[in-house]
């Protein structure tokens, strides 16, 4: 692991912005809860949000309102044995560490799950953003402390963008890391993306800085030479 010093590597400080689900973990939670679970009338949530005719946040509320709170542990059980962490995420936060850069998790997951995964690595609380939850009712009801500033219109539910726009561009190289379309205004505002799956399809249509990764082990080896490719 380089021993040179972040502001050395890149134009201005780094900070880096992680997507959660199917990004640190291996697979997309939310998609394999629904896909276990499979309560009636999720396929045409899904494919409004598909099709955009609901918005991250409806479409996120809608399906877990579907599913009964008396199922919260199961759920939780469920993702916490099925997620899997990311291979070289350890090494990519202890690169973080060494070199001073703030690691921030941006997730549109719901935070039940979110943090216990998180747990065991450490990362403070206030560097975790996702959405939270209410178990109060009969059905699960999914609260959204990180919604949109007045320079979003894209009804995220947990808003990637607002958090990015709180490490201003001059000030920071802003660096994100994500795979679908949860990440896809976030790209627009980064100075390098680190990709896979459909953001690497986006940020080629749309032409942004970004290179494509399998582990967080390529991060790591990327970042080591300012994000440059080998």
């Amino acid at each position: 692991m380089s021993a040179v010093p972040s502001d050395t590597l890149f134009p201005r400080p780094p900070v880096l912005f992680c997507d959660f689900d199917g990004t640190i973990t291996l697979s997309d939670n939310i998609v394999a809860i629904m896909q276990r679970y499979k309560p009636a009338g999720v396929e045409e949530i899904i494919d409004e949000i598909v099709k955009e005719t609901k918005s991250i946040r409806q479409g996120v509320g809608a399906m877990f309102a579907l599913l009964p709170t008396s199922l919260k542990e199961e759920i939780r059980s469920f993702v916490i044995e099925t997620a899997g962490i990311r291979p070289g995420f350890p090494e990519l936060l202890a690169w973080c560490k060494q070199h001073n850069v703030p690691f921030y998790v941006t997730s549109g997951g719901i935070d039940f799950f979110v943090y216990p995964l998180l747990e065991p690595f450490g990362i403070p609380s206030d560097h975790i953003y996702c959405n939270g939850s209410d178990f109060e009712g009969q059905q699960i009801r999914i609260t959204w402390p990180h919604v949109c500033d007045e320079e979003c219109d894209n009804d995220c539910g947990m808003c990637k963008t607002t958090v990015i726009r709180r490490f201003p561009h001059d000030d920071y190289y802003r660096i994100l890391i994500g795979d679908s379309i949860t990440d896809f205004a976030g790209a627009k505002l980064a100075d390098l993306v680190f990709s896979r799956s459909h953001l690497t399809d986006k940020c080629r249509e749309l032409g942004l800085p970004h290179i494509p990764f399998e582990t967080f082990h390529d991060i790591v080896r990327h970042l080591d030479q300012g994000g440059l490719s080998s």
